[in-house]
């Protein structure tokens, strides 16, 4: 815009318009499929490469799908239907479909690891799921703190709840760093390596929003 206070130069540019409506016409020609092509693949790698943190999303496997029925059952007893992808998403990085307790939770039972089978692990997944869900909603904690308390613990939401209500990286971080007492172990993971170059603290695991996130399509609303 400033150019155009030059007298001359706006003379000039009158002078020249035919070349220019030549040129733009040219450009038009050459380049618009190129600009419409370029518009529909963009959204597309978007959605292949993810937009949060640059990590891929990736698809279920069908070790996982195949339980699919038996997860949409028990969550609709116990009133969570709404948060089946959560919870196949979490049978993903538990156990893959593979194995016993495919959903990890005989600890949240009290039992030693894997003494579920996998129907018995199932239905209590979708149990502990939703005290986590009426919990938060009665504290005011968000969708991602009952991801992380799936692998923490009831204890975590309380945690979120006393330091502003949402989780972050840095509040996952936090709450093991003291139950571990700041003891770390390597970990090899192309999310955490990602963020931290590949550790993290001797309890649970603090990535576990983001490893959950790559294997979901949508992302719930609710806070």
């Amino acid at each position: 815009m400033e150019n155009m206070k030059n007298p001359n130069l706006y003379l000039t540019m009158r002078k020249t318009t035919g070349k220019s409506e030549k040129f733009r016409d040219d450009v038009k020609r050459k380049y618009l499929p190129i600009i419409g092509t370029m518009l529909i693949l963009i959204p597309s790698l978007f959605l292949v490469f993810g937009g949060i943190k640059g990590v891929k999303k990736v698809h279920l496997s069908q070790d996982v799908l195949r339980y699919q029925p038996s997860i949409e059952k028990y969550a609709q007893e116990y009133g969570v239907s709404d948060y089946v992808e959560y919870l196949l998403a979490i049978m993903q990085v538990e156990s893959g479909g593979k194995g016993n307790d495919i959903m990890q939770c005989s600890e949240s039972l009290g039992l030693s690891p894997n003494s579920l089978g996998a129907e018995e692990s199932m239905q209590q997944a979708c149990k502990y799921f939703s005290e986590l869900i009426n919990t938060a909603e009665s504290i005011g904690c968000d969708m991602e703190s009952v991801i992380q308390a799936y692998n923490y613990g009831l204890g975590y939401l309380f945690y979120v709840a006393e330091n502003g209500h949402v989780h972050t990286f840095e509040l996952a971080e936090e709450f093991a760093k003291i139950y571990s007492e700041g003891n770390k172990a390597a970990y090899p993971n192309p999310v955490a390596e990602q963020q931290n170059g590949g550790w993290r603290y001797q309890y649970g695991n603090m990535f576990y929003v983001e490893l959950v996130n790559q294997y979901l399509e949508s992302r719930s609303n609710w806070r």
